[in-house]
């Protein structure tokens, strides 16, 4: 089994280096890893039992014995998290002892592989963009063109009486987008979508207010604080039938045709849409419980637990949308939670540190409102 095969599915690497006074062999440095890491730290931790969840791969040792010593390099595949795949490491270091030999431990470093993967696939990817600007230059040439003559064709128009932007066949529409602003409206319609009219300010205009009453619409904001004012606001003056959300961090003036695509077909019925005063309500029932409410994207509850077994609940668990519970949001709930596909995590504070992937909602109980 190659090197390879041996880190398949791992995230980390943990190389370490050891030397021993004496002479022994590899299965001598593997039972002591084991030996004297164990008990150090609760069973989930114990190497014996990560590695046969496939947490922690095969152990490879390189050794050399001259002169009444030996010495080599311990390599550790793991697909814990950081923090894991640390306190794995500093475990290592710990022996002291290898067969009926003194020993030394020492980690070198702790690689990232997908570091070296991403290195990889930019490397490639550069190659790949080379070759084909020179191949297929004139016909990119020519696509741009077509693109720019048919762009001149089908530019937004004015609508209603506050002049609103819009596509030229907004009226005739039966089903409407609205979104938030001109960028929007021009990037859905070079996307190929019509029946697009935007809102252009946080208050609801009339004309918004007129058309969601005779016509079935999907309010399409962004993934950011204004998108949720403004969702607030058309939940109480122009409720659409349908809610669509740019990615958490995103406008939908940048989106791409494909992610336009993939949000539009995750929207959500306004009706089964969990609310922020909703949320806000489950806050105040959970503080002082030190529990966790889990719920699906339909505002379905599918488990109540306590914050301590939170973070196992979220791994075995599926279509877990919004989590809201009275604790502390950590790194490491917030890696299991874009790991397991959440939209959104409200806790009691926010850890100080913590990073927020872009795809990922995080609040406080204080910041609700």
């Amino acid at each position: 089994m190659g090197q390879k095969d041996r880190q398949a599915g791992a995230k980390y690497v943990i190389a370490a280096k050891f030397e021993v006074e004496g002479v022994v062999e590899k299965h001598d440095v593997i039972g002591a890893i084991f030996g004297q890491t164990e008990g150090l730290f609760p069973k989930e931790f114990e190497l014996r039992g990560l590695q046969k969840s496939g947490k922690i791969g095969r152990i490879d040792i390189e050794l050399k014995s001259e002169s009444d010593k030996t010495g080599g390099a311990i390599t550790v595949p793991s697909s814990l998290d950081r923090a894991e795949t640390a306190i794995i490491a500093a475990a290592m270091e710990t022996v002291d002892r290898i067969g009926p030999c003194e020993a030394r431990v020492s980690i070198e470093k702790i690689a990232d592989i997908r570091i070296d993967k991403r290195e990889k696939i930019i490397k490639r990817a550069k190659e790949l963009m080379r070759e084909w600007v020179v191949k297929e230059t004139k016909d990119i040439e020519k696509l741009l063109e077509e693109v720019s003559k048919e762009d001149q064709k089908v530019q937004p128009v004015h609508y209603g009486r506050e002049r609103l932007t819009a596509t030229p066949n907004i009226a005739q529409m039966k089903e409407i987008i609205i979104v938030e602003g001109r960028a929007d409206v021009i990037n859905l319609l070079r996307s190929g979508y019509t029946g697009i009219i935007a809102l252009e300010g946080v208050k609801i205009p009339k004309t918004i207010m007129g058309l969601t009453k005779k016509k079935e619409t999907i309010a399409f904001l962004d993934g950011d604080r204004g998108g949720d004012l403004i969702l607030k606001e058309l939940m109480q003056v122009a409720k659409p039938k349908y809610v669509a959300r740019a990615p958490r961090g995103k406008e939908v003036e940048e989106l791409t045709p494909e992610e336009i695509k993939e949000a539009l077909a995750n929207k959500v019925a306004i009706d089964k849409m969990v609310s922020h005063d909703k949320i806000s309500e489950i806050a105040e029932k959970l503080k002082g419980t030190l529990e966790a409410t889990l719920l699906r994207k339909d505002g379905s509850q599918v488990d109540r637990v306590p914050v301590s077994e939170l973070v196992n609940k979220l791994k075995e668990s599926k279509d877990i949308d919004l989590v809201v519970f009275d604790g502390i949001i950590t790194g490491r709930l917030v890696d299991t939670a874009k790991e397991k596909g959440v939209r959104s995590l409200v806790g009691e504070r926010i850890a100080d540190g913590v990073k927020v992937p872009p795809d990922l909602e995080i609040k406080s109980f204080s910041q609700l409102g």
